[in-house]
């Protein structure tokens, strides 16, 4: 038998293509201060403040009572898949069958396992930045090269399909949309997205819509791209609960795509989590065909926050923000900042807020961007202004 020597190689080369999310270590970092007494005002949460709406509690109570607690075929019941695909249907004019939708451990289990089935090594993912922390890295874990698409905050971040056009290359296999936008809160327009639809189409690139905050739009009607239904064949809609109905950690999400598509997500499913929770199934079905009052509610209380936060933003000198059009986060610039104090990045800018000013926040680097930092809303306004004025107060005191 060999020898093991110091030098001989213990991990797989993949994971050394991707790092700790982002806004996960400072949620890590952000919990060690609270442990230690820190009286934090948190605005890194990607999460919503309501809690979880009762009948969707109540499915879950009663699906643990009617001892609804065994192994479930991998894609999820069908009755969830049915959920999941009339609610769909009945918002966005898609058509979908049951055999075309697979319910998830999550919204990033949806998207890790479409990118794993479809992305092969050297293949170009086209990814408008800033980007949600995540799909940078899950591109790299498949071996893909991410071609990063840098948008103008003049524009408000806007995507464009004349920019995505100018992107591709015979190398392309796939762009990525998330719309509204984690962190910038930008929206693709509908004729922008009807485009892009179109041209992967045509190209045969696949289009992965991320839909996590379709229904927190604030520009306009929500659209789905899901809606061009001639698009189906390369198209994959990746969905999630837990924004629209406050279900963060019940962990439950979803794609619709093509039959040989969710075949395959299907497939590498049974070989990693098999079904998701089965009581979360139950909750999810309460959720997408139960009423949607909670949404539309959901949806008035984030716009209202944003307004609310906008304003106290702009009262801090030298920070600019653009006005988000949905999702719940702002961007606010901070280069004006940047150098005094020996504060040279977003980076350490957080790291100091944090730690001086007791505030949580996610730094632009996170997100492909050098001068920002994300500031999460879905808090009290007692806490956007405690908040705000701690941000306010350490940034005026750097010299």
């Amino acid at each position: 038998m060999m020898p093991v020597t110091a030098s001989a190689k213990i991990f797989a080369d993949r994971i050394g293509r991707i790092e700790v999310s982002a806004t996960m270590a400072v949620a890590a970092e952000a919990a060690k201060l609270r442990a230690q007494g820190a009286n934090l005002v948190d605005f890194g949460a990607g999460e919503p403040h309501f809690n979880t709406p009762r009948h969707i509690k109540d499915a879950a109570i009663a699906a643990v009572e009617a001892n609804f607690t065994r192994y479930t075929v991998v894609p999820g019941i069908p009755d969830v898949r049915k959920a999941i695909v009339e609610r769909h249907a009945a918002d966005f004019g898609s058509d979908y069958t049951i055999d075309e939708a697979i319910f998830t451990t999550g919204g990033k289990h949806a998207l890790f396992d479409t990118i794993q089935i479809l992305v092969d090594h050297g293949d170009e993912v086209i990814l408008p930045v800033p980007y949600w922390v995540s799909f940078k890295d899950i591109v790299q874990y498949a071996g893909g090269k991410v071609v990063y698409l840098e948008t103008d905050e003049a524009e408000g971040f806007r995507i464009t399909a004349d920019a995505i056009e100018r992107a591709i290359t015979p190398r392309t296999k796939a762009i990525i949309l998330n719309s509204p936008s984690n962190p910038a809160g930008s929206v693709v327009s509908a004729e922008d997205l009807e485009r892009i639809v179109r041209l992967a189409h045509e190209r045969g690139i696949f289009l992965l819509l991320d839909e996590c905050y379709v229904y927190l739009n604030y520009a306009d009607k929500p659209v789905s791209g899901g809606s061009f239904t001639w698009a189906k064949e390369h198209m994959v809609i990746l969905g999630s609960l837990s924004k629209t109905y406050a279900m963060t950690g019940w962990r439950a999400g979803f794609a619709l795509a093509s039959k040989k598509v969710t075949a395959n997500l299907s497939k590498l499913q049974s070989q990693s989590t098999s079904n998701a929770t089965s009581i979360v199934q139950k909750a999810a079905i309460a959720a997408l065909a139960g009423s949607q009052e909670c949404v539309t509610e959901f949806r008035a209380e984030f716009i209202d926050l944003r307004d609310y936060m906008l304003a106290a933003l702009a009262k801090i000198p030298g920070i600019t923000c653009t006005r988000p059009e949905g999702a719940f986060y702002v961007y606010p610039n901070i280069s004006a900042y940047l150098g005094k104090t020996g504060i040279k990045t977003a980076t350490e800018m957080a790291t100091r807020l944090l730690h001086e000013a007791h505030v949580v926040t996610v730094p632009g680097e996170a997100f492909g961007t050098g001068e920002h930092i994300r500031i999460s809303y879905p808090v009290t306004k007692q806490n956007i202004d405690e908040g705000t004025r701690r941000i306010g107060e350490f940034l005026t005191s750097l010299k």
